[in-house]
């Protein structure tokens, strides 16, 4: 396990991300923050990720939702 700073972490990126498949690296952000970086497995995308939406369609979505009820109301 070693401990770094979050600024040592953007400077060295690629080291820290190699160094993570053998062992934890902790980063400490100020005083009172710390994370792990460790590598994990691979998580295949499942139906949940099938499923989603983009932002811009759910906005959309939104959108029109919002302008069924005002039209709705103003009947």
């Amino acid at each position: 396990m070693r401990v770094i700073s979050s600024s040592e972490l953007r400077s060295n990126m690629k080291k820290y991300l190699d160094l993570a498949r053998k062992e934890d690296i902790i980063i400490q952000r100020g005083r009172n923050e710390t994370f792990t970086l460790r590598q994990t497995e691979y998580l295949e995308p499942d139906e949940d990720l099938a499923r989603a939406i983009s932002f811009k369609e759910f906005k959309d979505g939104a959108l029109d939702h919002i302008r069924q009820l005002i039209n709705t109301h103003n009947k």
